[in-house]
């Protein structure tokens, strides 16, 4: 990338009290006039080493600036969410303290540096997310002999660097102003208030008004972190648009007909019908495509395999796209129907075998793309591994029993309710119905066996049957690809903003507590805000369009923006599936 791109602002678009924030200065300057609204930045990259400076243009109160990480923040408006399961770094303006909170609002304040609270003074951050450090400076002095390029004398050395970190302010002190500015590189001026510095950072990147720590890069989106395997500028068969696509088409009512634009050979492929009530209807090249038979599942039943030995939905696969089957006229391509097929790309149908676990698999896996495929046999047996042929943990798991009827299961990371422990149990593919811890001896899931190279599966029904065929499709972040999560509902139309790192192509939600659809958006349906088009994949339903259900895909991520209990009831906990576009990297950020 020739040019710096775009340089990240404070964010408008998170929900925080919004009445008593306001922003100018193109969001690089914000003012708080009441309560105690926090205010965060618009980029949170996960790895890497980041310069930032704030200017304290007034400060009548107890202002405090510090660095949150993404997935703690998950009641927005709050600086201490109800729900948070790593630390907040604090650096206090009144006594120049540093401070950390944990997941309790409880903390730890002590010595630091000098006090910043008089106001027309400029603080930097320097933020190690490779080390996991992080240091202050005042006017351009690291505090307490902190020297990040060294990496020597943090303010703290703890970060979990498992997410990325927002920059965060707020003003402790109610009904006082407070005035923050936020230079990541594009005004070391801060909108005139003070003498320009004219400092770049090693890429040449960025003015700062003093000279970022060596190693340390402005937070713009030319520098942020792009797994090499996904980058367009280190590949050109392997970016996100080659390993996931979506394709729409209005059906005619022909047989054989060619289905193409997506620019590589789908392995996943999930087809539906979005004007009729027709089921989601899922297939794969490692259970098998053929113009002979094909072998089909669908996501809104818990019933059997398919094995389409004629009148097939899809009859092949090729290097752009797929070709509808002898049934086509009925279910994929009813006369003026309109269909859409969300596709992964994995190995080209070629699978292999793996002996990474306990239990022999067949995996057909795409490791630079994070997704794979994998057939096993079932044992009945807790304590099961599952080698997944990928080089991560995975973040989301699908489960499905092929020759009888039994539930497709999900495992998440964050599918009970936000809590990584006691992982056993399931949300059902099929159902609406909010988390299930299980019951009985026979577990769903064996946590311990979630690792860089194998799943863990318990003996329960539906993910282990002694004997019989299983299959399973596993993914795990990669940045600028995909991302697996979770949030926390605000009840407000000025909903959560959910960072991911890229332009979502497809965004799936799923509520946890409680009942609640697995709701699908997609920006080829909808190739404009807000996203209103609904799909589900737990139900046959057609599409429905409704302001009620708006979402807005955005280049970094996405905005809840509806009080419907399926995305946004107040405290409500939701898990979200996003694969992307283009990453945020080369996307039009402004």
């Amino acid at each position: 990338m020739a040019s710096s791109g775009n340089f990240s602002t404070w964010n408008p678009l998170r929900y925080s009290s919004t009445s008593g924030i306001t922003y100018s200065d193109g969001n690089c300057k914000v003012e708080t006039t009441t309560g105690y609204p926090t205010c965060m930045n618009n980029f949170a990259p996960k790895t890497g080493k980041w310069y930032v400076e704030f200017y304290n243009h007034e400060n009548n109160g107890y202002n405090v600036l510090g660095i949150v990480q993404q997935s703690s923040i998950t009641k927005y408006g709050n600086w201490l969410p109800d729900e948070v399961y790593q630390k907040q770094y604090l650096f206090y303006s009144h006594n120049g303290n540093k401070a950390t909170r944990d997941s309790g609002g409880s903390g730890v304040s002590s010595s630091y540096g000098s006090s910043w609270g008089s106001g027309n003074q400029i603080i930097g951050c320097a933020l190690d997310l490779d080390n996991g450090k992080v240091w202050w400076s005042l006017n351009g002095t690291f505090q307490a002999s902190g020297d990040p390029a060294a990496g020597s004398n943090s303010a703290f050395d703890d970060l979990d660097t498992s997410d990325g970190f927002f920059m965060a302010f707020s003003d402790y002190n109610s009904g006082a102003d407070g005035i923050m500015g936020i230079n990541c590189g594009q005004d070391s001026t801060f909108g005139g208030a003070i003498t320009a510095g004219g400092n770049a950072d090693g890429n040449n990147f960025g003015d700062f008004k003093y000279t970022p720590p060596t190693g340390f890069l402005a937070l713009c989106s030319a520098n942020l972190p792009t797994s090499d395997d996904i980058d367009p500028a280190q590949t050109d068969d392997d970016y996100p648009g080659k390993n996931f696509g979506v394709v729409t088409w209005t059906g005619d009512g022909t047989t054989s007909r060619a289905i193409t634009g997506l620019g590589f050979q789908p392995d996943f492929i999930w087809f539906k019908d979005r004007t009729q009530a027709f089921s989601n209807r899922l297939y794969d090249t490692s259970r098998g495509i053929s113009s002979t038979g094909g072998k089909r599942l669908f996501s809104n039943t818990n019933g059997a395999e398919n094995d389409q030995t004629s009148g097939q939905d899809i009859s092949a696969v090729g290097s752009d796209g797929f070709t509808l089957g002898a049934s086509d006229a009925n279910y994929t391509n009813y006369n003026n129907d309109k269909n859409v097929a969300w596709c992964w790309r994995m190995n080209g149908g070629t699978t292999a075998t793996n002996d990474d676990g306990n239990v022999t698999t067949t995996v057909q896996a795409n490791q630079a793309a994070g997704q794979s495929i994998v057939q096993f046999t079932g044992t009945s047996s807790n304590s099961r591994t599952l080698g997944h042929g990928l080089t991560k943990k995975p973040n989301f798991v699908i489960v499905k029993r092929r020759p009888n009827s039994q539930s497709w299961n999900t495992w998440g990371q964050y599918n009970n309710n936000g809590s990584e422990t006691g992982e056993y149990g399931f949300l059902a593919m099929e159902s609406s119905g909010a988390y299930s811890a299980g019951s009985g001896a026979l577990k769903y899931w064996y946590p311990s066996g979630m690792t860089t190279s194998t799943i863990g599966v318990g003996g329960a029904s539906g993910n282990n049957n002694s004997g019989e065929a299983m299959i399973m499709y596993c993914f795990h972040d990669v940045e600028g690809y995909s991302k697996f999560n979770y949030y926390i509902g605000n009840g407000d139309a000025d909903g959560p903003f959910i960072y991911t790192g890229f332009r979502p192509r497809l965004i799936v939600i799923k509520r946890t507590d409680s009942t609640g659809n697995w709701e699908v958006r997609d920006t080829a349906r909808d190739t404009f805000n807000p996203l209103d088009s609904s799909l589900v994949w737990d139900t046959a339903a057609a599409e429905v369009s409704d302001p009620v259900y708006y979402l807005d895909a955005l280049s970094n991520g996405f905005k809840i923006r509806t009080t419907s209990a399926n995305y946004n009831a107040s405290s409500g906990k939701y898990i979200y599936l996003a694969w992307s576009d283009v990453p945020f990297k080369y996307n039009n950020t402004f």
